[in-house]
């Protein structure tokens, strides 16, 4: 006899509570083995395929394209044949984080009277029969309690429309939206929140309102903003800059890769001064713990870089920076920067780093002062190395000069830490040989 399983939206690790699903994989009827991935979607950290731990038949799907779910809410359901010998129903353990083999009993969604159940929740063929539900407030995601309590939401008097009658985001801005409304004196067509009526004065004529296109800051321009924001929220940071001449890097790296064997990347040399930099001055590998009111020195250099991609800014980590020689650290972020163009940097690439590389000169720009890629301590950035004037070895002369600035948090260190660091950095680019003395 066959069972229908329900398989949930895992957790996807690193504290992700909700993703977009971006492209269904499988379609009611199709036979789906243990393990096949059945819908791609997005997180604030990246795309991912999620798989499914039974074997079996869709016999539902529970959300269309461009929908966002919280972790916990129904994907799919399967039909899946007899259970093996001693009761136990084929399936994949625990494919990643939260996913679960044994039984799950259908979620009972929170409906209003009258309210007809969700497209695609049926199983066995048979609509799965509303039911109203009461209890505390249905809240996963911490973003969404957030929001509300930034804005003196009760989420009380909100009905959510996700499983379960479970509250997203989604039901939170348009119960603000409402309430804007209402103070402009219009209705709102939707009804999410209970409405009480109010006797108020006679609202005055409604402001012009600029008119544009909304674009939801949600996925990963969404986290982008949200760390940001945080960032300079927490963090005092500070930034120094200098320029330097790089014109004896450059030709430093022109002679490696004329050696034969790969090539070594620009952004590569950079790292590797800026490992040997943070060796000597600790302070900027770091991270501050208010509520221990401790600042935490970190034994490992986990890189980060930033790089640019069709779907945004993603900033992945390059693990054990600090051991790496520039020919292992030109692969790493070679493959790191491809998975990144592709979308399939994992949560964990994505996570952990406790110094940031910024070579923001790719964009044909000479300065900038990065925003601290919070909970790290410090990032240095790279402009675009250009011929300038030059006096050296007291001549004028053309040279390849790059600016580099370092913006740090300044709990950890004062300007003279950071002064020496950026200047240990400066006298690398100009002399590769001060980096050799070290190593």
């Amino acid at each position: 006899m066959a069972q229908v399983l329900e398989f949930k939206l895992p957790d996807l690790g690193e504290g992700l509570t909700e993703a977009e699903i971006v492209r269904w994989l499988v379609q009611v009827g199709d036979v789906v083995a243990v393990d096949q991935p059945v819908v791609e979607v997005e997180t604030a950290k990246a795309m991912v395929e999620v798989p499914c731990p039974y074997g079996g038949v869709v016999t539902a799907r529970f959300g269309e394209e461009g929908t966002e779910l919280p972790v916990g809410a129904p994907l799919i359901t399967v039909a899946v044949g007899a259970p093996a010998s001693g009761g136990d129903t084929e399936g994949s353990g625990n494919v990643l984080v939260g996913y679960g083999t044994s039984e799950a009993p259908a979620r009972r969604r929170r409906v209003r009277p009258g309210q007809s159940a969700p497209v695609g929740a049926e199983s066995n063929g048979q609509p799965a029969a509303p039911e109203v539900v009461d209890g505390p407030v249905p809240v996963i995601s911490p973003l969404v309690r957030r929001l509300a309590r930034e804005n003196g939401l009760d989420l009380r008097e909100l009905t959510g429309s996700g499983p379960d009658g479970l509250i997203l985001r989604a039901d939170v801005e348009y119960a603000l939206r409402a309430a804007a409304a209402r103070g402009r004196g219009t209705t709102p067509a939707e009804p999410h929140a209970r409405v009480t009526p109010t006797t108020t004065a006679p609202a005055p004529a409604p402001a012009t309102t600029p008119t544009g296109t909304r674009i939801p800051l949600k996925g990963i321009r969404g986290a982008v903003a949200d760390k940001l924001s945080r960032s300079r929220r927490e963090i005092p940071d500070a930034t120094c800059w200098v320029d330097a001449d790089a014109t004896e890097l450059m030709r430093a790296r022109t002679a490696m890769n004329a050696a034969g064997g790969p090539k070594i990347s620009l952004l590569a040399l950079l790292a590797r001064v800026c490992t040997a930099a943070l060796a000597r001055f600790p302070e900027l590998n770091s991270t501050v713990d208010m509520e221990a009111r401790e600042v935490v020195r970190l034994d490992a250099v986990h890189l980060g870089f930033a790089a640019q991609t069709e779907r945004g800014l993603v900033v992945p980590v390059v693990r054990d920076a600090h051991a790496r020689d520039a020919e292992s650290l030109t692969a790493e972020f070679a493959r790191l920067t491809e998975a990144a163009r592709a979308g399939t940097l994992t949560p964990a690439e994505l996570t952990g780093g406790t110094f940031t590389l910024n070579n923001y000169g790719v964009f044909g720009v000479d300065g900038s002062t990065p925003i601290i890629n919070q909970p790290e301590a410090a990032m240095l950035g790279v402009g675009r190395i250009v011929p300038k004037p030059w006096v050296h070895e007291g001549e004028l002369a053309v040279r390849q000069v790059v600016q580099l600035s370092l913006t740090f948090d300044h709990r950890v260190c004062d300007g003279g830490t950071a002064g020496g660091f950026l200047r240990y950095v400066a006298d690398c680019v100009e002399q590769p040989a001060v980096l050799l003395r070290t190593l």
